[in-house]
Formats: C-alpha cells, sequence, structure tokens
C-alpha cells in the first residue's frame, strides 16, 4: 500500500509556492517534491523525472509555456498523472479550455493550504490506514512543534522532529544525544553533527520567544516561569519523546 502521495507543483505565483513549502513540509502524507514558477522548466521537469512524482498541482497561466501545452506534451508523450489544476482563470473558461485532457479536480485561486490539503488527499483517494502508528507520531511530533512555536522552515525544526522521532523508539538513547543522535541525523540531511547541533539549539530559543506558553508550562514545569530558562538540546528531545509515551490521546490522532 502507498504511504505517500508525491505531488509536483508548477505556479508562477510565489507566494502560493512558498506557502504549500512550508505548509507540505512536515506532512506525514503528502510530500512536495518540487516547486517550478516557470511553465516551460515545469514541462522539462515533467519530461525528464516523470517517475519521481504521483500527481501535478498545475497553473493554467504561466511565463514561457502554460498549462494547456503542458497538458497536450504530457498526452503526446503518455504521461499519465493525476491532475489538479489551479486558476484564477473564469471557471466556465477554464472547463473549456480542459476538457479534452484527464483532469482530477480544478480549483480556483485564492488557495487555502487546507483546503488544497483535503483535495490532494480526495483526488489520490488516501486514507491514512488506521494502523500506521508512525504516521500517527509523526504528525503528533509535528503538532508539539508547531505548538511550541517552532518554524517549519528552519533547519532546526526538520532535525528535532528527527531527533525526537529516534528518541521516541529508542528511550535508551537519552544519554547518547551528542554520540548517536547528531550523527545519525547529519548523514540523513547530508551535514555535519555540530551543524545539527546548533540548529537545534538555535529552534530551542527561538521557541522559548514564540511557543504556546500553556503547552511549554505543561511540557517543562516551572523552568518557562524561573526567566524563561531553556533545556539543553537534550532535555528538550527527551521531554517531548516522554510526552509522546505517556499520552495516552495520541491513539485518538
Amino acid at each position: 500500500m502507498k504511504t505517500t502521495i508525491n505531488a509536483l507543483l508548477i505556479d508562477d505565483t510565489q507566494s502560493i509556492l512558498n506557502s504549500a513549502k512550508e505548509y507540505f513540509s512536515s506532512h506525514a502524507v503528502i510530500k512536495i517534491v518540487k516547486t517550478i514558477n516557470n511553465g516551460k522548466e515545469g514541462l522539462d521537469y515533467i519530461l525528464e523525472h516523470a517517475n519521481d512524482f504521483d500527481m501535478i498541482l498545475l497553473d493554467i497561466i504561466m511565463p514561457e509555456v502554460d498549462g494547456i501545452t503542458i497538458l497536450e506534451e504530457m498526452k503526446a508523450k503518455g504521461i499519465n498523472k493525476s491532475i489538479m489544476v489551479l486558476t484564477s482563470y473564469n471557471k466556465e473558461e477554464a472547463m473549456r479550455l480542459l476538457n479534452p485532457y484527464h483532469i482530477d479536480y480544478l480549483m480556483l485561486k485564492p488557495i487555502q493550504m487546507e483546503t488544497l490539503e483535503k483535495r490532494i488527499l480526495d483526488v489520490a483517494n488516501f486514507t491514512i490506514p488506521l494502523e500506521s502508528k508512525d504516521s500517527k507520531i509523526e504528525l503528533a511530533i509535528s503538532r508539539l512543534l508547531h505548538d511550541l512555536g517552532i518554524p517549519s522552515h528552519i533547519r532546526g525544526y526538520q532535525y528535532i522532529r528527527e531527533s525526537v522521532y529516534m528518541m521516541y523508539q529508542n528511550p535508551d538513547m537519552v544519554g547518547g544525544i551528542t554520540k548517536c543522535i547528531y550523527p545519525e541525523v547529519a548523514s540523513k540531511y547530508d551535514t555535519t553533527a555540530s551543524r545539527v547541533e546548533r540548529a537545534i539549539r538555535h529552534a530551542i530559543e527561538v521557541s522559548w520567544t514564540r511557543g504556546d506558553y500553556d503547552v511549554m508550562e505543561e511540557l517543562f514545569g516551572h523552568s518557562v516561569d524561573y526567566d524563561r530558562s531553556k533545556p539543553t538540546n537534550s532535555e528538550f528531545i527527551a521531554t517531548l519523546a516522554d510526552n509522546l509515551r505517556l499520552n495516552k490521546k495520541l491513539v485518538m490522532i
């Protein structure tokens, strides 16, 4: 059974590209494999990397090559993918232009990311299996990090998420964050252990200035009140991992 939806986003509206990258960066199911803001570059990528994605989120009006031309080329080359068209074009006219092609969904701009998420899952006919504990845990970690005020676009967010998941799976790692977790995370993200450590420290500092106070107090106790003193990297990661193990609500996510 397929566990992810790999989507290619081609749209010349930079705000949509930025919002989608941030919104789906920590999604347990939907992965934006690439964002492209130019029709010609988008077509070239489709022709060269047709096996790298399952779905295309496609604008109609773009520089150099428009969305209709992309659909024509895909049809001519026999490239079959799920297609969601995102457009500010008149709906009736868009439907007329798109009629010769197999379009799974037409979405009119402006676009809300929450709605886009639902439509992607609908088009892919995707349901997260109830027994998929890993997906539930990843979603729970992401929600905790968002509540703690850590922006998903900074590197430390990804490193903490990976570290918490590793410690959740292997509680004995609590004493080996420097020797075990940092090097393993660094290897996965093609960086160094020292950079992982610094990025996590920066993310915690960001959290301590913008996180949800109630969530922080619940997780870290009175240390939040004492001059908002920050936990060490190890304490932060271990606390989140312990919370996931002890929180009985996890099964209801």
